[in-house]
């Protein structure tokens, strides 16, 4: 059992849609996929597996990841009613969630990277537990990057970890030792934390929660140590404030875009029924 077979077990349940069990046989129906706001849309490939599970035809008018404009018909649906309707809002949910989280990731992009080009904008592990995959891939589709999806695929070392050990210098000594085949970053509240991991050379440093003022003057000095260390803000940035640091950094990485973000509104609308 693969997610969307989870997904469709969440809705459906062992007994199925019941409304649309009594109400139907074997009619059949034709169906749009209507944006009612503009937005960068995404999960029209989930959407569209969901349907093929179902059995029904999901024609997609346009594409993961394009500027649509309200009132914009994105998919054509055709077949058995009631397969139509188990479907609905699962695929609805999905795009509305994903549109979302790829519309505020673009638009971030490209508030960022008027200032500079060069600067990533990427996701958190401040994710909907079982739909992570899908909250970065609309990161990505977004114009960002994911970033870590788990604990598993890069080191970083943050300050519980540093609370917990009691020494950033012999904690980033030991994962060095231990640890060959992955980045290694470091979460860092202060310059005096910041040289430290710099003077060490490690992989990425992530400033956190730090003033843009003085997060530039904690940068300049690592990038005086060694120039190849990845900078990274993090900590409260917003549209309001991304431009202050946007100037110096590598990446700024953002959980509000996956943990908060508001759902884009879509609809689906019968428009034809049959027998």
């Amino acid at each position: 059992m693969d997610d969307i077979d989870r997904f469709l077990l969440e809705d459906l349940g062992r007994e199925g849609d019941i409304t649309s069990d009594a109400l139907f046989t074997d009619q059949t129906a034709d169906a749009i996929i209507i944006a009612k706001e503009d937005n960068i849309i995404a999960g029209l490939e989930e959407a569209k597996e969901i349907y093929q599970r179902l059995n029904v035809n999901m024609t997609n008018k346009v594409k993961d990841g394009e500027h649509v404009k309200k009132g914009t018909i994105v998919a054509e649906i055709k077949g058995d009613t009631r397969q139509i309707l188990k479907g609905e809002r699962l695929v609805l949910n999905i795009i509305c969630r994903m549109s979302g989280i790829a519309t505020e990731t673009h638009e971030l992009v490209n508030l960022s990277r008027k200032i500079n080009p060069k600067v990533k904008i990427a996701a958190t592990r401040k994710t909907t537990p079982g739909f992570r995959l899908y909250e970065k891939k609309a990161v990505i589709i977004g114009g960002g990057e994911p970033h870590r999806f788990g604990l598993y695929d890069a080191v970083l070392i943050k300050d519980n970890h540093l609370k917990a050990y009691g020494s950033i210098e012999a904690a980033i000594k030991k994962i060095k030792d231990k640890i060959k085949d992955k980045t290694i970053e470091v979460e860092v509240e202060n310059e005096e934390e910041a040289l430290i991991a710099a003077r060490l050379h490690v992989d990425a440093i992530m400033l956190d929660n730090i003033p843009a003022k003085t997060a530039e003057h904690i940068a300049k000095k690592i990038r005086n140590i060694d120039g190849n260390i990845i900078i990274e803000i993090s900590g409260g940035i917003t549209k309001d404030n991304i431009k202050d640091y946007a100037p110096f950094a590598d990446r700024i990485s953002i959980g509000y875009i996956t943990h908060s973000v508001k759902s884009k509104d879509y609809s689906l609308e019968i428009t034809k029924t049959g027998k």
